[in-house]
């Protein structure tokens, strides 16, 4: 009889891929073994593995990912030109002095005194202090219609496709358009919003023609434009929510407010922060609206900072101050959205953290 002991395991162990990670010293008399590896533990896939807490990718990866990388480079230099390059060259204007001549305009030397003259002007503070006053505003009446739309849309089932489209005619509808077309329903004299209040209340109002009524009826337009914007992308977020964590919380007893309040609303905050960065976006850099619907006036009660950079740029030829106004209002609107998205994650975190 031979003396070498018999292999514990079966001789298709050395052949199984499940235990190739494991060490070949491990052995028992004369035969080198594996021990048996846990359930469902596998090797790391040979065509991706972690390197140094890096995934290293195959080499059919890379080359579709370089592939990739082609096909978007026109469209990345198209973004580049029309939207990097023009906040650059505002930036380098702001900090130049800027000639005018007949020939055009030249940029010479550095200097500080374009932002020097827009901080210490009234005009810009009180731009600055309507624009952020106009935002707040519309951005959270926008966030409470929108998703007040969207969980009324959420119940309809047949209706739904014929209600998302109208809803959506006021969104797709040209702000120049919308804007002259609101201007006409609050003229002074034949429009059709002061003729029902002059049927109302005995006096024809003019709702443009004083700066508090003015601020208001322009903010009521850009929200019958842009709450369809909001509704769609929270309708959008209760679409995908899971409906077997509403049903729990139901079980469990909670009423519907509850179940939005506790459940619904904090798994929305994804589509809500889309929602309020697109319109942050986009109400602090208005223009189109109050150039067609009031032209900054009565007097500048509503003149946006985009607006009161134009005014200065072309109207009053002031390049370099003009191109402070543009700069600043850039910084103002990334600082702001980046506060925003840290107040989000933290909020998020300390949810987690709870949990």
């Amino acid at each position: 009889m031979s003396d070498t002991p018999m292999s514990s395991g079966s001789p298709d162990d050395d052949d199984d891929p499940t235990l190739s990670f494991v060490p070949d010293d491990v052995a028992t008399g004369g035969h080198r073994a594996k021990p048996p590896a846990p359930p469902g533990l596998r090797p790391p896939p040979k065509r991706r593995q972690r390197v140094l807490g890096m995934v290293q990718r195959s080499p059919l990866e890379r080359k579709f990912a370089r592939l990739g990388w082609r096909f978007a480079a026109p469209s990345l230099i198209v973004v580049a030109g029309v939207t990097l390059f023009p906040i650059a060259f505002s930036v380098a204007m702001s900090l130049s002095d800027v000639r005018v001549s007949s020939n055009g305009f030249e940029l010479s030397g550095l200097t500080t005194e374009n932002y020097s003259v827009l901080f210490s002007s009234e005009r810009w503070r009180h731009a600055l202090v309507f624009t952020v006053c106009y935002t707040i505003g519309t951005v959270l009446t926008e966030l409470v219609l929108g998703t007040a739309i969207a969980l009324v849309l959420e119940r309809l089932s047949g209706s739904r496709g014929w209600m998302m489209a109208l809803l959506l005619l006021p969104w797709a509808m040209i702000t120049v358009v919308s804007a002259q077309l609101w201007a006409y329903m609050y003229n002074g004299v034949y429009g059709v919003l002061t003729s029902l209040s002059e049927n109302l209340t005995g006096e024809a109002r003019q709702f443009l023609g004083t700066p508090v009524p003015a601020m208001v009826s322009m903010a009521v337009a850009d929200i019958w434009k842009t709450t369809p914007f909001v509704a769609i992308i929270v309708l959008a977020g209760l679409m995908m929510l899971p409906s077997d964590v509403i049903e729990a919380a139901k079980v469990d007893g909670a009423g519907g407010w509850t179940v939005f309040w506790r459940v619904r609303l904090p798994l929305l905050r994804p589509a809500l922060t889309i929602a309020v960065l697109f319109r942050i976006l986009q109400a602090f850099g208005i223009f189109d609206l109050p150039f067609v619907l009031t032209g900054g006036g009565p007097g500048d009660a509503t003149e946006s900072l985009a607006l009161l950079g134009w005014q200065v740029m072309f109207t009053n030829l002031d390049f370099g101050p003009g191109a402070a106004v543009a700069a600043s209002t850039a910084g103002l609107v990334l600082i702001g959205c980046l506060v925003f998205l840290r107040a989000f994650r933290a909020r998020v975190g300390d949810e987690e953290g709870g949990t």
